[in-house]
């Protein structure tokens, strides 16, 4: 049998990466698969796959404690914040924040949320069964589903709670692609649902009280949820809250209450290794705006093509978008994916198309993009 050389194995790898627009899980970097790849059956000349190692062993605490440093890097996350690398997803966490916040032991309190999409109204929609069983008030300060979500609404309108012990929205909405790119300005601790927008540009992370991600959007492989909340919230959960939700109980043991998802988090510090060298959150956002201009140009420079969201709310992230005949929709991703262009079909919620242009999806990927939209649109106008 010919001998494969591993730069011959890489080409090939590097030849069939055809552009994947999946809006998560989604994209991870070339150079991050490939150096796991490379590690997978032996990891550091350990003889094992770093899936097989034990969490609790030293090699594998240096991994996680150098990718809560990496990340703690990149958005310069302060001293005073936890970060917690955690299970369950995201949507795991629309529970544990109303069972470790809505109420101080056992005081009731009262917490304002903002519904500017799908996401958010999940939230809110599980955070109310907990006020149902006593831990306190769920408020929906505002609504943008009268526009069906292609807005946010006024900062004047808002209803908000005096007192709220936190205030909850979604920077970001995967769905409709809305995203609100500047710190809400209320008086509660702010929570932060930021699964699809984390590590896209720098923040701010004083101005939350908490901000959580699910991986499977920048930061790595599904199976893992970051959390990075401020000490004075954590040791206020409810009776009522398990300990593997308790963030307290998550922090005394560094993330590892049980079995944590291990090779999630690996892959999670080789992302953080990644954007280090591409430059950092600046670097990357300066690329994200040009990727998502370069879109949505296409889409506004064609009477073929529509995106209903707002300008100044549009996502960086995901950028949903309809076509004139939707009869030509089923062609349309046809085509595309014949092109190498994968993963374009709209949520089922909202139907059209759409791209989502997270942080490993290349300028050369949009541009490969919005070529194939410009032709089809001749083609079909």
């Amino acid at each position: 049998m010919n001998q494969t050389t591993s730069a011959q194995v890489d080409a090939a790898h590097t030849l069939h990466r055809l552009h994947n627009f999946c809006a998560g899980p989604a994209s991870l970097p070339t150079e991050v698969l490939q150096k796991a790849q490379a590690e997978m059956l032996d990891w550091q000349g350990k003889g094992v796959s770093i899936m097989e190692m034990s969490h609790r062993s030293g090699d594998y605490i240096k991994v996680a404690e150098a990718a809560e440093q990496s990340l703690r890097r990149l958005m310069n996350i302060p001293d005073n914040y936890k970060v917690l690398f955690l299970q369950g997803g995201a949507t795991l966490q629309f529970s544990a924040i109303p069972l470790n916040l809505l109420s101080d032991g056992d005081k009731p309190g009262n917490a304002d949320y903002l519904t500017t999409g799908a996401w958010s109204g999940k939230a809110i929609k599980e955070a109310k069964r907990y006020a149902e069983l006593g831990l306190g008030e769920i408020n929906e300060v505002a609504s943008s589903k009268d526009s069906n979500f292609a807005t946010v609404p006024d900062r004047s309108d808002w209803q908000l709670t005096e007192g709220a012990q936190y205030f909850h929205y979604c920077a970001n909405e995967t769905i409709h692609g809305v995203q609100i790119f500047e710190t809400p300005e209320v008086e509660a601790p702010i929570i932060a649902d930021m699964s699809s927008c984390i590590l896209s540009e720098p923040i701010d992370v004083s101005k939350f009280g908490m901000i959580y991600a699910g991986a499977q959007k920048n930061i790595g492989p599904a199976g893992l949820v970051i959390v990075i909340i401020r000490d004075d919230l954590i040791g206020k959960a409810s009776a009522w809250c398990p300990a593997l939700l308790d963030y307290a109980s998550q922090a005394d043991k560094d993330s590892m209450l049980n079995t944590p998802a291990t090779y999630s988090w690996y892959l999670a510090g080789l992302v953080f290794e990644w954007l280090e060298a591409q430059g950092g959150l600046e670097a990357i956002a300066k690329i994200n705006r040009q990727k998502a201009q370069l879109l949505y140009k296409t889409i506004d420079d064609s009477r073929f093509y529509h995106n209903p969201v707002e300008p100044k709310y549009r996502s960086i992230m995901n950028v949903p978008f309809t076509l004139k005949d939707s009869s030509l929709d089923a062609k349309f991703l046809a085509e595309a994916e014949q092109a190498g262009l994968l993963n374009l079909k709209g949520h089922r919620d909202v139907g059209g198309m759409r791209a989502s242009i997270y942080n490993a999806v290349s300028l050369e990927s949009v541009q490969a993009l919005c070529d194939f939209m410009v032709a089809f649109a001749n083609k079909h106008a």
